[in-house]
């Protein structure tokens, strides 16, 4: 008798989580006059907050690549935000387009901090949320933009770049990060020079700044991205190692920021 209960009782517990799932939905936002669209994804299932990760598109803007990641971190058992940086529907498909708006960003940081801060606070907003179990991950340009919405001072549990650019127009602003951070480099990245390799760690050294650096072998920029190809020679190629081994980190360092 005891072992039937027992049994009912998997089978119970087993059918609650093949029917939990992750959902979606929009969620609108402003950055001043700016009007933003993010997505929210998280396990319906779920009521208690959880901890939260916001992620932060390419180059290209909020795009299915993002809001794909985005999934996979709510697969996880996190609530996950894909955030817009340039705006409700903008899009870019060409590099020269994708160039000239991210550089508007980059060459104007109060602006991207702005943005990204935009996002966060809409973020804790959500009932869905533990409001102090935050992080915030991105991917190239959105590498970029964690890194300053660490050195702005956020109040966050960790960021993780991936193949982020790691210049800023200020390395002391490290000075103001409060938060753990993790950069997942590729070794063979040609769009950061050594120079700004060098003046990174040394800024985040001089700050005390508590952080990992994992550099991939073989790694070019973009090496998360099944859609750059694997052509290592253009500079910008898919590496399925260093893929799988830096969500992997990624992974561990949650463990370790939402304990």
């Amino acid at each position: 008798m005891k072992k039937n209960i027992i049994l009912l009782t998997i089978i119970f517990i087993t059918s609650i989580q093949v029917s939990a799932k992750v959902v979606s939905k929009p969620i609108e936002y402003r950055d001043g006059d700016a009007v933003l669209q993010g997505w929210l994804f998280y396990d319906d299932e779920v009521k208690n907050p959880k901890p939260g990760v916001i992620v932060v598109h390419e180059w290209w803007g909020l795009d299915d690549y993002a809001k794909n990641r985005a999934k996979q971190i709510a697969e996880l058992g996190y609530v996950a935000f894909a955030s817009d940086i340039y705006g409700k529907g903008v899009l870019k498909t060409t590099f020269e387009e994708a160039a000239e708006i991210s550089g508007k960003y980059r060459n104007d940081i109060n602006l991207l901090r702005s943005r990204i801060n935009a996002a966060l606070t809409t973020f804790k907003q959500q009932p869905e949320v533990d409001k102090e179990k935050i992080a915030a991950i991105g991917y190239c340009f959105g590498g970029t933009t964690v890194l300053e919405l660490a050195r702005s001072g956020a109040e966050l549990k960790g960021v993780v770049s991936f193949h982020g650019g790691l210049q800023t127009s200020n390395l002391d602003d490290a000075k103001n990060i409060k938060t753990k951070v993790l950069i997942c480099h590729g070794a063979k990245d040609p769009f950061v020079s050594t120079d700004q390799f060098n003046g990174f760690v040394t800024s985040m050294n001089k700050a005390g700044v508590d952080y990992q650096l994992i550099i991939y072998s073989n790694a070019v920029h973009g090496f998360t991205n099944p859609h750059n190809g694997t052509d290592a020679s253009s500079g910008l190629a898919y590496n399925e190692s260093a893929d799988k081994r830096s969500w992997e980190a990624m992974e561990q360092f949650f463990v370790e920021i939402f304990k």
